[in-house]
């Protein structure tokens, strides 16, 4: 057990680039990680149904601790997720539960001096919501083999299984965030040309809405297409370096970058909307479940008799509304 504990960290080093030992090199070490899987699978460089059968349960056991401790790390690093997805791991102890105030308006109205004379209003408590899970997988048969005849390290192996994931969680994440901007009363969403005001008044709204301060996100070329009357020379300074002003008007504005729909190249996010949020709003709910697992496929679905192996893992993402947004939608 304590020498799967280190084969789990020695791989986390090399992929996280933190290998630093003064005996081995990088490349050593991930030789040495591609050696003892040969040896889980019973010394032979091929992958196939019977070595499965034979060994599969020592090596993927392992691999699946590495996959959950490399690939699947929490959510990647960057200002999207940082601001607008909050993240629970259940297998750490978290509660697949998320907490939505009551949207009762409380009226305040004027009385005159020794009467309680009003209409009694009742502030409702909160509901809890659960976000739904399922499986995601990727065949990870050829990467394998690949790996154990030595055509590919581990840490290619790795980088592709992360790849993938993390473009499938891009595109699930960004689905439920541009679903939150669907239905909007009147007020908190316009388009149209450009227009100035036009924006200031859906900011306006969000703000007095939720009593907090708002923030602008878009893709860098919606938020290029932000202008205003008065440039100083610091939002100059902004366009220069970040391709879009940092702020409008007071309202600080954040790019989101932009991505593809799994498995195209066609661009997923629009770029010509604009999201008004307030700045501690994380509308997106992503929620992970268990462990990451290696789940083998049936050799006799396929023509060449190859076995089959999925990399999966169970998640599921959802929108939790707590406040108002606004969208502001600007036509070419």
């Amino acid at each position: 057990m304590e020498d799967n504990k280190t084969l789990v960290k020695l791989a986390k080093d090399i992929y996280k680039n933190k290998f630093q030992h003064d005996k081995f090199s990088k490349s050593d070490a991930t030789e040495a990680l591609r050696q003892h899987f040969i040896e889980l699978n019973g010394g032979s460089t091929k992958l196939d149904y019977k070595s499965f059968r034979r060994n599969g349960v020592a090596m993927f056991e392992i691999l699946e601790e590495i996959l959950q401790n490399t690939v699947l790390e929490g959510l990647p690093d960057d200002n999207f997720f940082e601001n607008f997805v909050e993240y629970k791991n259940l297998a750490l102890g978290d509660q697949n539960s998320f907490y939505v105030p009551d949207r009762t308006m409380l009226v305040i109205s004027e009385i005159a001096d020794g009467t309680q004379s009003l209409r009694r209003q009742r502030l409702d408590v909160g509901t809890n919501i659960s976000i739904t899970t399922s499986w995601k997988g990727i065949k990870i048969y050829e990467h394998l083999s690949r790996l154990l005849s030595g055509r590919v390290d581990f840490n290619e192996m790795l980088e592709a299984l992360d790849k993938a994931f993390r473009l499938k969680i891009n595109d699930d994440v960004y689905t439920a965030f541009t679903g939150a901007f669907t239905s909007l009363p009147a007020g908190f969403t316009d388009s149209g040309s450009f227009d100035e005001e036009d924006l200031l008044d859906v900011i306006e709204h969000v703000e007095a809405a939720t009593g907090k301060s708002a923030m602008i996100a878009g893709t860098r070329k919606a938020l290029r297409k932000v202008t205003t009357a008065i440039i100083a020379d610091a939002a100059k300074d902004d366009m220069y370096k970040m391709g879009y002003y940092g702020n409008f008007n007071g309202t600080p504005m954040m790019r989101i970058k932009q991505v593809h729909t799994v498995g195209t190249y066609n661009f997923k996010l629009s770029e010509n909307d604009l999201y008004i949020v307030s700045v501690d709003a994380k509308p997106v709910k992503f929620v992970t479940e268990g462990e990451m697992r290696i789940i083998s496929g049936d050799a006799l679905a396929n023509q060449d008799l190859t076995q089959d192996y999925f990399a999966a893992t169970r998640y599921g993402t959802g929108i939790v509304i707590t406040d108002l947004y606004g969208r502001y939608q600007i036509s070419d």
